[in-house]
This record gives structure tokens, sequence and C-alpha cells, in this order.
């Protein structure tokens, strides 16, 4: 190994080594959608609580999205503080993606030629007065820019129409309630607006956090037809259904929302077919009262959940039955580094890629406790929940980071930007 890069691979066993038993050594996990909030949010979270909990959790890339930190990431300067905020506090490698928002085409270009590793707009309210949606003629503006340096857009796909008998307003603890104000159909008519523009405009395109099983169809029959789609889903919508999900429990929301069983079970299928691609965490975290944690009131309360140090865990404890661990892996190493063009360096064990490695347990298990939460707010649905797959080492660019539940080294994470 030379300078975090693999130089050399040899497999042996010493006489006097310890058994590592049923360890898997396997490339660092690659989580592609996470929000730290950093700068100006650290109170919600911060780039040395977050890069902390990641490598806790086997992870030695993360990418951190626009939106949440103060300034929105939407103009060349934003992202030059953005850089700036995360500098010496990197615990892994990091990378971020720019923001579209109504008026900020012409700074597109920039972002791109500034590193960042895709374009993320929202088609629906994100919650962040700063970063509004766009429209389809915002999306029109913004797609021939990013087609000519094929950058991906990243869509969060809800487009809100009538909302037929719901009362949440008056049920605002009700989790049944929360469910149907989120209909399916917003989350399918948004990812066939964006498909069609995509084909429109050669624009390569990704949806972020699928959780409707019901547009699983439309992006089949896209990357059929060759067009420039990928797709994402998220560990909580593997790993939880809303069946099980109490009233007033603000800590299982998220937009889109968990949705029931049968619904998940057909996404754990559309990764094992291909239509969706990899699986990331959406880590959302928020403090305490914007949690509406004492309240329990699900209207009011910030649509996110925490989970940077779950992902390896929680998903393939979700998944576990469904395929075999050679199928699992490529989930969350190779194929989050082939959509962030990064598959050179990125998500292999090799000669020539970085030497970030984790080592884990996929038959131990284990539970989530306050204890051994990195990340800032100990609020999470994840928190006292059991999972198969403990993590025992996390190596970032040839460092060990991470050893049996301690930080051995830290600030080894470096940038990663688009190239």
């Amino acid at each position: 190994m030379e300078n975090g890069i693999i130089t050399k691979i040899e497999f042996y066993k010493a006489d006097n080594s310890e058994d590592a038993g049923n360890a898997v050594i396997m490339p660092g996990v690659i989580d592609a959608h996470v929000h730290i909030n950093e700068p100006g949010r650290a109170e919600w979270e911060g780039f040395d609580t977050a890069t902390k909990a990641a490598a806790a959790g086997g992870s030695t890339t993360v990418v951190d999205m626009p939106l949440n930190s103060s300034p929105v990431t939407t103009s060349v300067q934003s992202l030059k503080e953005k850089v700036a905020a995360s500098n010496n506090q990197l615990h892994v490698n990091c990378g971020f993606y720019g923001g579209l928002i109504p008026g900020n085409e012409n700074e597109l270009k920039g972002l791109i030629e500034g590193g960042v590793l895709g374009i993320k707009c929202f088609l629906v309210d994100s919650g962040i007065d700063e970063f509004p949606n766009v429209t389809k003629e915002d999306l029109e503006k913004a797609m021939p820019i990013l087609a000519s340096y094929n950058i991906p857009l990243l869509g969060h796909c809800e487009l809100e129409s009538e909302i037929p008998d719901n009362d949440f307003s008056n049920h605002p603890k009700s989790y049944s309630h929360y469910l149907a104000s989120r209909p399916k159909k917003w989350e399918n008519d948004a990812i066939n607006l964006m498909i069609g523009l995509s084909a429109k405009h050669d624009c390569p395109i990704h949806i972020v956090h699928v959780s409707s099983a019901e547009a699983l169809l439309s992006i089949e029959k896209a990357k059929e037809k060759g067009l420039k789609v990928t797709a994402e889903t998220c560990a909580q919508y593997l790993y939880f259904n809303a069946e099980d999900i109490p009233d007033g429990q603000t800590i299982y929301k998220c937009a889109p929302p968990i949705r029931e069983k049968a619904n998940n079970e057909l996404l754990k299928e559309a990764l094992k077919k291909g239509v969706l691609d990899f699986i990331a965490t959406d880590h959302s975290p928020a403090p305490p009262s914007l949690k509406e944690i004492e309240s329990g009131n699900l209207q009011k309360a910030w649509g996110g959940i925490a989970g940077i140090q779950f992902l390896l865990p929680a998903s393939w404890t979700a998944m576990k039955e469904q395929m075999s661990l050679e199928q699992f892996i490529p989930l969350l190493t190779s194929q989050p580094a082939a959509f962030l063009k990064s598959d050179h360096k990125k998500g292999k064990i090799a000669i020539g890629f970085a030497a970030d490695l984790v080592c884990w347990n996929p038959e131990k298990q284990f539970t989530a406790t306050l204890d051994n939460v990195q990340f800032k707010h100990k609020i999470s649905p994840y928190i006292g929940k059991q999972f198969f797959g403990e993590v025992e080492q996390t190596i970032v660019n040839g460092d060990t980071v991470f050893l049996k539940n301690e930080f051995i080294h830290l600030k080894k994470g470096k940038w990663l930007h688009h190239q």
C-alpha cells in the first residue's frame, strides 16, 4: 500500500494469526445520500459526528446533499463554504452534490466544474425555505446543461396532488394518516415526469429514495430503452414496514414515507433484478424539538431518519434471506461507486484502488444501543433494534479509523471530487 492506494494483494495465514472466524473483508461501504447539515446547522449534525458514525458503521465514503446546510449549496461560493467547513473534520471520504432551485441554472456549470458529483432538486416542498422545489420549466432549463457534462440530476420525486379522504390534521399522531398524506401517486407521477424529460434531453437522472413499488415498472422500462436512469432505495424502506410503526413515533417519519410490507418486498425484488441500483441511508437528523419527540406530532415533526451508522447492518438484515452475500455486497460498494463515476478507484479490492476496507461479521448479531451511536442526536428508529452484521474494523485510505468499538486514527478522510 502506498499513499492510501492498494499496491499489492496477498492471501496468507500466519501460524500465530488470530482466526477471524466468519468475518468478511470487503470494500468500504459507499453511502451516496446523506445530509450532514454543516455549515449553518451544525446543531443538527456536523462533519465530525456524521463521519465518525459512518466509520463505525463500515462506510468509508459518504456524499452530502446540498439543502440542509446554511447556506444551501446552490452556488460556487456556497460550495466553497461547504468544503471549507469540512476541512480537518473528515473521518471518512466525503463528496458533495450541488443543488438546483428556481433561477440558479447559471450556477450549475460552476458547481460542476467545482467538483460536485451531481445536482439535486426537489419536485415538492423540501422543508427548507432556501431550497424551494423546481417546476417542469426549471428542469427543462437545467437538463441540457447537465447533459453536456454527463452529470446526473438527482430528484426527490414527489409531485403534490389532491389527497382524497385524508384527515391528517385531525389525527396528527396517526402513522396511517401520515402515510396516506403522501400517496404512491405523488412518487409515480414525479418519476414519470423525470424519465420523460431525461429522454427528451438525454440527461442522466437519478431517482433518490424510491419507496413506491408502483414506480418500479417505469424505471425498468426506461432502463430497457437505454435511457440514462439510475435509482436507489434506502435501508429504512427495507428494514421497517408501515404495519409495525406505532402512532406518535416521529422517529419513523421520513419522506417519502415507509410503506407497507407487501410494497417493500417488491423493493427487495427490484434490488435483486437490478431495477434499483443501490442502497443508501438518506441520513437526515434533527434535534429533539424539531422531531417533536415529546408531542409525537407527525404533522409538525421534521421528516428525516438518522441512519448513517446502520446502512450495512440494517440492509443486510433486511436482505439476507433474499440474496447471497456475493449479490448483496455490490449494492453498497461497486454500484454506488459506478453511479459516482468513481469505480476506477473505489468499490473494489484491487491494485490501484483506494485502500478503503471494512471487516465485518455477517452472522454476528448485535443490538444498537445509545452508547454505541456516534451521530449527534441519539434519535433513530434503529436504536434498540437487533441486526446481523457487526462491524469490526473500518480502514480509510489505508489507515484504521475504527476498530472493535474504538476510534484509532481520525481525520483520515479525503474529499471526493468529480473528475
